[in-house]
């Protein structure tokens, strides 16, 4: 006999909008790719969400990231060095037969991947450059443009995106890294959800630590 189903979960499985363009990517639990999302290689991890017409490419996104519309996870480079920096010298075979891609170029943006880590909130129009890495419950401001990696909860903001703040003293978030709550199972964070809505974040730690 079937064991039945807890009825306090629901399907884990991800939620893809038809007109999103996902290629060669992985994605976990509970993911939402909205509206005319376009990812190329990216992998996101479980609870993470694109709203619309957000782009990555050659990046790893941790558990329980927000990403708003309209944003760019590592904007790739053009060649600036080369006569022309348009595609023209890197995709040719758009415009001309026997002209293949520039395969050390496309190298070249692959060994310059984002990474971004777990509890990250990415603004409405921000836009990480290639290279970065955005540390666990990290915030960037919306249309920022983020040039250098961010700390563990860091808020960043601006063109080009500076340290504003950090979201808790140093000594809780300490306690939030170690508590490594977003790695909890379905279980353990359901019984866990009135606690983060009702109480400060020390009290919660206290209780769940």
């Amino acid at each position: 006999m079937d064991t039945p189903a807890d009825l306090r979960f629901k399907d884990d499985e991800p939620r893809i909008h038809p007109t999103a363009e996902l290629k060669g990517c992985r994605l976990g639990r509970h993911v939402a790719i909205g509206e005319r999302v376009v990812l190329r290689e990216v992998t996101v991890g479980d609870y993470s969400y694109f709203e619309r017409h957000a782009e990555a490419i050659y990046t790893t996104i941790g558990k329980f990231c927000s990403i708003a519309a309209n944003t760019r996870i590592n904007a790739l480079e053009h060649p600036m060095e080369r006569l022309t920096t348009h595609k023209v010298s890197y995709r040719p075979n758009e415009y001309f037969r026997y002209l293949g891609v520039d395969g050390d170029f496309r190298e070249r943006r692959r060994a310059k991947p984002v990474t971004v880590g777990n509890d990250v909130w990415i603004g409405h129009g921000a836009v990480i450059m290639p290279g970065v890495s955005i540390g666990n419950g990290a915030v960037i401001g919306a249309n920022a443009v983020v040039t250098r990696d961010v700390g563990p909860f860091e808020v960043f903001a601006g063109v080009p995106a500076r340290r504003l703040k950090m979201r808790f003293p140093a000594e809780v978030v300490a306690r939030i890294e170690a508590l490594a709550w977003w790695d909890w199972p379905a279980e353990r964070l359901f019984e866990a959800i009135p606690d983060i809505q009702r109480l400060p974040i020390e009290d919660f730690l206290d209780r769940w630590s």
